[in-house]
């Protein structure tokens, strides 16, 4: 249950670090209405995140015990589809951004939604775990982590929760830092830089899970 728990820690940072759209929306959110509205919405990111871990992980408890036979095929199957993330993430990272501005300009944070409706704890978290299930590569990267580390969750309904309370603490750990940072912290993690670092740092640890999957540790 403790080595469930770790690798949903590891799984949710790996996928949470990666500062975009969504991570800009919830620090706007907590500059420009209050904490609470922008930490309803960092859970909205969280839940969303739990909530794909936990179909992932139940869903390979379950059929565990058919794929027990091609475990080691899988394995390399599942680290194959970490890597292919890592490097899109880190692809996505040192590729140059479009201009869309003067040269000598400062770049506005874009706020993917408009202004208008969540100013509410309510709206945000709704909206935001909306928006966070709109994206497929999540469910791909638990669903990859989980059948490649079934050893690791077990087979149980209870390693499936520690590894979904694992991903949901380290995702809302995360954007709850975002959006507690203020423009301090929070303007250095959306600039150019900081979404850079914390794409290749994702990336660096999806690709350490991926090594983990095939040497089986």
């Amino acid at each position: 249950m403790t080595g469930a728990f770790l690798a949903g820690l590891v799984a949710g940072y790996g996928v949470a670090i990666p500062v975009g759209a969504i991570a800009i929306l919830i620090l706007g959110l907590s500059a420009r209405t209050s904490f609470r509205v922008g930490s309803a919405a960092a859970l909205g990111v969280a839940t969303a995140d739990g909530m794909y871990a936990a179909v992932a992980a139940l869903g390979g408890a379950a059929v565990a015990s058919g794929l027990a036979p091609f475990a080691g095929p899988l394995r390399l199957i599942a680290a194959g589809v970490l890597l292919v993330l890592a490097c899109l993430t880190a692809w996505r990272a040192m590729r140059p951004p479009a201009p869309t501005q003067e040269p000598n300009s400062p770049a506005p944070a874009q706020e993917p939604s408009p202004r208008g409706g969540l100013d509410t704890p309510v709206r945000a978290f709704a909206a935001v775990l909306a928006l966070t299930l709109l994206n497929p590569a999540t469910v791909v990267y638990f669903v990859a982590l989980v059948l490649g580390r079934g050893d690791v969750l077990g087979s149980s309904p209870v390693g499936a929760a520690a590894f979904t309370a694992g991903v949901f603490l380290a995702s809302a750990s995360w954007q709850l830092l975002i959006a507690g940072g203020g423009s301090l912290i929070g303007r250095a993690l959306t600039g150019p830089r900081g979404r850079r670092v914390t794409a290749l740092l994702s990336s660096a640890i999806i690709a350490a899970l991926a090594v983990a999957t095939v040497l089986g540790v």
